[in-house]
This record gives C-alpha cells, sequence and structure tokens, in this order.
C-alpha cells in the first residue's frame, strides 16, 4: 500500500468514527503501518479540517519525519504497532458507553459472548493516568496483552485490528458490548459467562476463522 493511500484511509476511518458517534471535535486519534513508519493522525485540529497532508509520518521510535504536531497519545500508538507486528492501525475513542465504563474503573466483564471478539474474557480497564504520556502507554500495553481493545480508566478506549477496517469493527463491537454491560447493570446484577463457556466461544471462533 502506497503512502497516499494509507492517508486517504487514516482521514476516512477517522471521519467515520466521527460519523459513527465513536468520537468528536478533536477528541481521540488514530493510526497505521506504514512500511516500517507510522502514519497517525495530527493534534488538536477536528476531523472535520483534516486533509490527508495533515496525518504525521513517524519513524518506529515515534520522531516527526513529515508534517506538524503529531496526536499528543502518540506513545501508545508507537508502542503497540512496535510490541505486536500483527497489528496494522490503533484507534483511540472517547466514545459514550466506553468512556463511561472506564469512568467506573471496571474491566467488561463475559456478560455477552461477543467478548470473545476482542481476544479473551474480559474488556481490561487500565488504572487512570494522564493523557499523552508514557506511563499511559506502559499501562495500556499491559492491558492489551492478548487482547484487541481495552478501556483506560476516566479516558476511554483503545482498539486495534490488522488494518484500520478490522479496527474499527472492533471498536463498535467493544462500545456495544459496552452498552450492554451498563444496560445491565441499571437493570440488576449480570449473569456472567464462566471461563470455560468463554473458551468455548473462542473455540468456535477460531474455528469460523479457519474456514471463512
Amino acid at each position: 500500500m502506497t503512502e497516499q493511500l494509507s492517508r486517504k484511509q487514516l482521514l476516512d476511518a477517522s471521519r467515520r468514527m466521527v460519523e459513527l458517534g465513536l468520537n468528536r471535535g478533536t477528541a481521540g486519534n488514530a493510526s497505521v503501518r506504514c512500511g516500517g513508519d507510522i502514519l497517525i493522525t495530527p493534534s488538536a485540529l477536528p476531523v472535520a479540517e483534516m486533509t490527508e497532508q495533515d496525518m504525521v509520518l513517524l519513524d518506529a521510535e515515534g520522531k516527526v519525519l513529515q508534517g506538524g504536531k503529531p496526536s499528543s497519545e502518540w506513545r501508545f500508538h508507537r508502542d503497540i504497532l512496535k510490541a505486536r507486528p500483527e497489528i496494522g492501525a490503533v484507534l483511540h475513542m472517547h466514545s459514550t458507553f466506553a468512556t463511561t465504563i472506564a469512568c467506573l474503573g471496571r474491566d467488561v466483564p463475559a456478560v455477552h459472548y461477543h467478548i470473545a471478539i476482542a481476544g479473551g474474557d474480559t474488556i481490561r480497564c487500565t488504572p487512570y493516568s494522564v493523557f499523552g504520556e508514557q506511563n499511559l502507554s506502559d499501562l495500556a500495553l499491559e492491558a492489551l496483552h492478548g487482547r484487541k481493545a481495552c478501556l483506560l480508566g476516566n479516558h476511554g478506549m483503545i482498539a486495534l485490528g490488522k488494518d484500520l477496517a478490522d479496527a474499527l469493527s472492533v471498536a463498535l463491537e467493544v462500545e456495544y458490548l459496552c452498552e450492554i454491560y451498563w444496560r445491565t447493570l441499571q437493570a440488576g446484577e449480570p449473569h456472567i459467562l464462566t471461563q470455560q463457556q468463554m473458551h468455548e466461544v473462542q473455540e468456535k471462533f477460531v474455528g469460523y476463522k479457519k474456514r471463512s
């Protein structure tokens, strides 16, 4: 994939997150692999005003190669892409229900079997840490171990994918699961699936992938 196409897809994904209500204003950010480098959305620029050329090109260590100031969260984008070679795109959102659960400081338990889409039997939530700092990146990497999504305490959500479309699909599913969890908490105490039940789901998911 060419750099120009990656720029277009990154802008399209950023716009789609706003259209879907996952982000608004200048909230959130996104990145995608670009060869051995990283393309990331710029800092403090509303998506409605972004162009393809506003996307910032970083090297694998986070040094700006082309463009202006990258998102303040460039550290966890860099660190995730460095630690997870199977991941090609990272999305960060302040979506309503994921952020609501993150503000409760709760992991999302196996309230629905689709939790397995995020890679395990929970969606972990990090402790709170100030945005844009290395400690937040360290906490995110820990919460994402073996997972494709996590919540950031009192902050928002990170979703990962093999590409931008995959990461967006994960983000939408996590937002839905957070809404389900929030609604069940309003109604009473949710029934949580067991580790064995979730293991069975994960095995079935793997089987479907092999057949597809």
